[in-house]
């Protein structure tokens, strides 16, 4: 997977966000742009959107990805070129085991490695003034984790036991409830209200955030994020589903080789796990409307963060 190329202006993106990349209704907005990593096809820039006041999000400054354990050194040498200050690592123990530790310009990989194999959070300072600080912050469900889960039903290799995890919509199923629980559990609030606060922070930006696909807690900080800026719900999706252009070659070279390697009967029952979708992303904001009364109050209660955080972002992050 380390051989797929990121596309730097997704040809043929549809929909939304065909109108963000190419001159559409949403010119005004073009962003998202890829970082153009070799080694993470999903990495992008959030600089670009408008909020409802006008204001324009600065390039450079917060950044998406999927995980950075296979980046090469020329990404490593083009993050260095944003003059990060930190990066948070929102993949749990299990997926960092699996797929192996960060790659961090300026940071000792055995310092990485020790922070990351861990099921709590942990931070690695940067090691010269100018560097990078590091920020495992694991976000999983301890009752079900939907990797691991994933992880045991290809290594069983029944199409019985597959298809009766994903198969008649319990696919799609699971990631509804995934990203119901990203906002019903305090824990989960918490490492995503810690990203925030870090954002926020003097010196704090610029900060990179990703998991493992860059699609579902990476989507969901992003959504956060975006919405307490005053960038309107229809943009917050475009953002989302621009994964989908992103990483639509990873998806079914990755579907095909686990039909061909015999690891599945029916490889596209794991296509809604793979793939952003608009519901998921819905079902996330219903459950803060069902729980607070207004974004405000989810901000405030459910995130534990003021207007101090607020005004840090802002500051931070946006121009004009």
């Amino acid at each position: 997977m380390t051989d797929q190329q990121t596309e730097t202006a997704a040809p043929g993106a549809t929909g939304r966000a065909a109108d963000v990349l190419a001159g559409g209704p949403l010119a005004g907005l073009a962003a998202a742009r890829s970082l153009g990593l070799r080694g993470a096809v999903n990495a992008r820039d959030l600089g670009g959107y408008r909020t409802a006041d006008g204001r324009v999000l600065r390039h450079g400054v917060a950044l998406r990805s999927d995980g950075l354990n296979r980046l090469t050194d020329e990404d490593l040498d083009v993050l260095t070129g944003y003059g990060l200050r930190q990066v948070v690592d929102l993949r749990s123990l299990d997926e960092v085991r699996e797929a192996g530790p960060d790659r961090v310009p300026g940071l000792p990989v055995a310092e990485i490695a020790a922070a990351e194999l861990s099921a709590t959070p942990i931070t690695v300072g940067r090691t010269t003034p100018d560097g990078v600080t590091l920020h495992h912050l694991p976000v999983f469900a301890a009752d079900f984790d939907i990797y691991v889960a994933l992880r045991d039903a290809l290594a069983d290799r029944s199409p019985e036991k597959q298809r009766a995890l994903l198969g008649d919509g319990r696919a799609a199923a699971m990631m509804v409830g995934l990203y119901r629980w990203f906002v019903t559990d305090p824990v989960a609030r918490e490492r995503f209200a810690t990203v925030l606060r870090l954002l926020a922070a003097p010196d704090g930006a610029p900060l990179l955030f990703h998991c493992s696909a860059g699609k579902d807690r990476t989507g969901w900080t992003a959504a956060i994020l975006l919405t307490a800026l005053g960038v309107d719900r229809d943009t917050v999706f475009t953002d989302y589903l621009l994964t989908n252009e992103r990483s639509a070659a990873i998806v079914e070279h990755i579907v095909d080789s686990f039909g061909t390697r015999g690891l599945m009967e029916e490889p596209e029952l794991l296509l809604p796990v793979f793939r952003a979708d608009r519901a998921y992303l819905d079902a996330a904001f219903e459950e803060v409307a069902a729980g607070w009364a207004s974004f405000e109050k989810f901000w405030q209660d459910g995130l534990g963060l003021d207007d101090e955080v607020l005004a840090g972002l802002r500051a931070n992050l946006l121009a004009g």
